[in-house]
């Protein structure tokens, strides 16, 4: 994975829709879909993660969690409001859509940050992590005004990402904090329990279907582990982003610092993109990255031909410019090394086609 990092611009573009390519191939194999089928009953609960673009905060990878499973939401610094009106449509209808066929859902209300450095925190927050935890408790908070108190259908979690070791932390109704960094081999047995202790509000199906990311979390911890013992970690933890993603529909891209998403949510889209715009440039400077060029990718997905795939393409198409545009006025010679791809993805297949730009 490193050596792609420092691949000709053409040559990494090639390998990144390859790999787009290859992720749609393998998630409409028979075997994918009966696996995901098989998961899904036996763990109903739709989950949902709210997390920053930062492309090193990959929670399917981070949990061990089939493709398909978790539904993301990106924006810089994991910031959300629910009365933006384009994200509060989203979230509720993917909740009812949920709820309608009788299952409850999870919110994970993610922040994260660095143990090694606070520099390799969370840039949108200016690696305030205090501020970053007040900012996701508040997101809390409105879901809680907007789906209930009771949290018997939907439960909002607010979790911790630590970049370094690329583990997650749970905190409690009661104002503590479970991090499974601190978890030894012994922990995994007593994880039930606690977590029973630590959310005794959470209905008893969601904290079963909720162990299998955090058991997921304490294997995937050990391999980071015995990466950093053989000293092939470093060039993870720090930022080497040269893809900015604008839209919906990334989750081929299950590879870290590899590039930076940012959903469509905010009505202020031009600040994440600037900001993600200035990573990249900054990759470049610190030579993380070749400074020969990055690429600018627009998707947004369609559930059926015809009037969805075409309004698809449409807003594919306004968010590639609008995001060229931002790029060119306020970097203008980074904007003279971008590469541009406009293209819809087919959300059933996870099929991604790229449109004439």
């Amino acid at each position: 994975m490193n050596e792609i990092h420092n691949q000709p611009i053409g040559r990494r573009i090639d390998w990144l829709f390859d790999l787009a390519r290859r992720h749609g191939e393998t998630f409409c194999s028979p075997e994918a879909w009966l696996g995901r089928q098989r998961y899904l009953a036996e763990h109903p609960t739709a989950i949902a993660v709210l997390k920053c673009m930062d492309g090193r905060i990959n929670i399917p990878v981070a949990t061990n969690t089939p493709a398909g499973i978790l539904m993301p939401f990106r924006n810089l610094g994991g910031m959300f409001d629910l009365g933006w009106p384009h994200l509060g449509e989203v979230v509720v209808h993917h909740t009812l859509r949920m709820t309608a066929a009788g299952r409850r859902v999870l919110f994970l209300i993610t922040y994260h940050w660095s143990r090694g450095n606070p520099k390799r925190g969370c840039a949108g927050f200016a690696y305030d992590t205090a501020a970053a935890i007040a900012h996701t408790q508040q997101i809390r908070q409105q879901m809680t005004r907007l789906f209930g108190s009771g949290h018997g259908t939907v439960y909002p979690l607010v979790c911790g990402f630590e970049t370094d070791e690329e583990a997650l932390s749970v905190h409690g109704t009661n104002g503590e904090v479970l991090e499974l960094a601190s978890l030894g081999d012994t922990g995994r047995d007593a994880l039930e329990p606690r977590l029973a202790a630590l959310l005794p509000d959470m209905p008893a199906q969601m904290r079963h279907d909720l162990l299998p990311l955090l058991r997921g979390n304490l294997d995937h911890i050990a391999e980071i582990r015995s990466q950093t013992a053989r000293r092939e970690r470093l060039l993870d933890i720090e930022h080497r982003e040269w893809v900015i993603c604008v839209g919906r529909g990334f989750d081929f891209l299950h590879t870290p610092n590899l590039a930076l998403i940012i959903g469509p949510y905010s009505p202020d889209l031009a600040d994440p993109v600037r900001k993600a715009a200035g990573i990249i440039e900054s990759n470049m400077k610190a030579g993380r990255i070749p400074s020969d060029g990055f690429l600018l990718l627009a998707s947004v997905p369609f559930d059926e031909i015809g009037v969805d795939r075409a309004r698809a393409e449409l807003k594919s198409r306004f968010l590639s410019g609008f995001a060229a545009e931002v790029i060119a006025r306020e970097y203008p010679a980074l904007a003279a090394k971008m590469s541009t791809r406009t293209a819809v993805l087919d959300w059933q297949a996870r099929h991604m086609t790229l449109l004439d730009n």
